[in-house]
This record gives C-alpha cells, sequence and structure tokens, in this order.
C-alpha cells in the first residue's frame, strides 16, 4: 500500500515550489513526486505565460541541469511522463469550482491516484514506459487508453 503525503501545508509553499522551480533555485532534494505536480499546479494557475504542456519540457531540463543533472536516454527529462502528468493536472484543475487555495488542490490531486509515484503503470508496462522511446516522446498507453 502506498502512502500518499502532501508536505505543502500552506499556499505559500506551493508558490516557493514553483518560484523556484522557475527560477532554478529549487534544492535538488525538493524536486520530488509531489513537488512535480505542485509546480505543475502553480504553472497553470499562476502563470498565464507559460503553457505547460510546450514549455515544462524544457524547463525540467534547465532544471536538471542546474543541479548538476543531465538528460540523456537514460535519465532526466521524461516525455510521455511530463506530459501525462500535465494532463492529468490540468483535468483535474478543470473539476475545480471556486477559488480554492492551492495546497488545498495540490492534497486533493496527492489523495488520488497521482500520488501514487506509480500511478501511470495502470496505462502502460514498466518496460515501456522506462524504454528510451517514451523518455524522448510521448508514446500511448498499452494496458488502457489514457483518461486525460
Amino acid at each position: 500500500m502506498t502512502t500518499r503525503l502532501t508536505p505543502y501545508a500552506t499556499e505559500a509553499e506551493i508558490e516557493a515550489i514553483g518560484a523556484h522551480f522557475a527560477n532554478l533555485t529549487l534544492p535538488k532534494a525538493a524536486w520530488t513526486h509531489a513537488a512535480h505536480f505542485a509546480a505543475a499546479i502553480w504553472l497553470i494557475r499562476r502563470r498565464a505565460d507559460i503553457l505547460p504542456e510546450r514549455d515544462m519540457p524544457d524547463m525540467i531540463r534547465r532544471y536538471n541541469e542546474s543541479v548538476g543533472g543531465v538528460n540523456s536516454a537514460t535519465a532526466g527529462y521524461h516525455e510521455t511522463i511530463t506530459l501525462a502528468s500535465i494532463r492529468a493536472t490540468r483535468a483535474f484543475l478543470d473539476t475545480e469550482t471556486g477559488e480554492r487555495p492551492l495546497h488545498e488542490i495540490h492534497a486533493a490531486l496527492m489523495a488520488g491516484p497521482c500520488g501514487d509515484k506509480d500511478w501511470l503503470f495502470a496505462y502502460w508496462p514498466r518496460e515501456r514506459l522506462l524504454s528510451v522511446e517514451a523518455r524522448r516522446i510521448w508514446v500511448e498507453p498499452d494496458i488502457v487508453p489514457f483518461p486525460f
């Protein structure tokens, strides 16, 4: 059983994750599964000048390099995981009504399937999702259609 925790208790924490990610000042240890979704939520809700589907791939690549990482065939940026996560985040945000604080939205998103770091294996076999091809380009799921 996977434990779903969100370390973000305030709006300011989500704002900080998003801003530090965008400014390449987020510590590497802070770039967690939950932080990826926090950054996506923040970008969609707070940065109208950024289209995550278009801009987040290069933002992640630059961020990885800024903390000493590489973007290669086996490490760093992953196209299919990034785009699937953005699509799921956007679909979740589309169901939100009103102006709930971002940390509450994030907690609700993390309480569902996306909170499990292995959530995408319901759509892609592990070998296919972790392949070089899926890392470089969008690869359609082959277990069940991706609903987002």
